[in-house]
C-alpha cells in the first residue's frame, strides 16, 4: 500500500494556513495606530531618561520612574552610550544603563530628544512579530559648578520596534491585541 496525501488535505492545509497568516497581518488602519504607539513609547521614554538623568529628581522617585521606563522594552534590551572624547561605544542593559545615568558626576543634566521618525517601515518576521526602527537624536548637556566642567553633545540613536500579538484576560474573555516593545538603542553617530 502506497502512503499518499490526497489533494483535499493538501489544499485544506494549505487554505487554513493561508487564513492563519493572513489573520496576523495588520491593516493599515492598525498599522498606523501601531505606528502611533510606537513614536508615543519613544516619546515616554525620552521623558523618563530625562527625569532619570535629572539631579533634581530624588532618588525615589527616579527608581520609580526606571522601573516604568524598564516596562516599555523587551527583555535583554541594551542601550548604547557615547562620548566625542572616546571612538567606542558601549551598550548596557537596560536598568544599568538607568542607574549609570542617574548616578552622572554632574551637577545638572539637561537630555533632550528631537527630531524622532520610523528610518524603516515594520517587517513581518519568521516568528510572526513585526520589527522596525526608529531614530533619534538625543542632546545631552551636563554641567559640574564647582569646576566648571561643561560637556554636550548630540547622539543619533537608533531604536529598535517589536510589534506582537499578544493575549489578556478581561472578564474571563481572552482578548488578543498588538503590543509594542521597544529593542536595543543603538548609536549611529556623535557629535559635538
Amino acid at each position: 500500500m502506497t502512503k499518499y496525501i490526497p489533494l483535499f488535505l493538501i489544499v485544506f492545509l494549505a487554505t487554513a494556513t493561508l487564513s492563519i497568516a493572513q489573520s496576523d497581518n495588520i491593516s493599515p488602519a492598525r498599522k498606523q495606530a501601531i505606528d502611533s504607539l510606537a513614536l508615543e513609547k519613544v516619546k515616554d521614554l525620552s521623558k523618563y531618561i530625562s527625569i532619570i538623568g535629572s539631579k533634581e529628581t530624588q532618588f525615589s522617585e527616579a527608581n520609580r520612574v526606571m522601573d516604568r521606563a524598564e516596562e516599555l522594552f523587551a527583555p535583554d534590551a541594551e542601550m548604547g552610550v557615547s562620548s566625542i572624547n572616546r571612538t567606542e561605544i558601549a551598550y548596557y542593559k537596560v536598568r544599568r544603563y538607568f542607574e549609570r545615568l542617574m548616578a552622572l558626576n554632574y551637577d545638572r543634566v539637561n537630555i533632550s530628544w528631537y527630531d524622532i521618525h520610523y528610518i524603516s517601515d515594520l517587517e513581518r518576521q519568521p516568528d510572526g512579530r513585526y520589527v522596525g526602527v526608529v531614530t533619534v537624536y538625543q542632546r545631552f548637556e551636563g554641567t559640574s559648578l564647582e569646576s566648571g566642567l561643561n560637556y554636550k553633545d548630540t547622539t543619533k540613536k537608533d531604536i529598535t520596534i517589536y510589534v506582537e500579538k499578544k493575549q489578556t484576560q478581561i472578564a474571563g474573555r481572552t482578548i488578543e491585541f498588538w503590543d509594542v516593545m521597544l529593542g536595543d538603542i543603538r548609536v549611529t553617530e556623535t557629535a559635538a
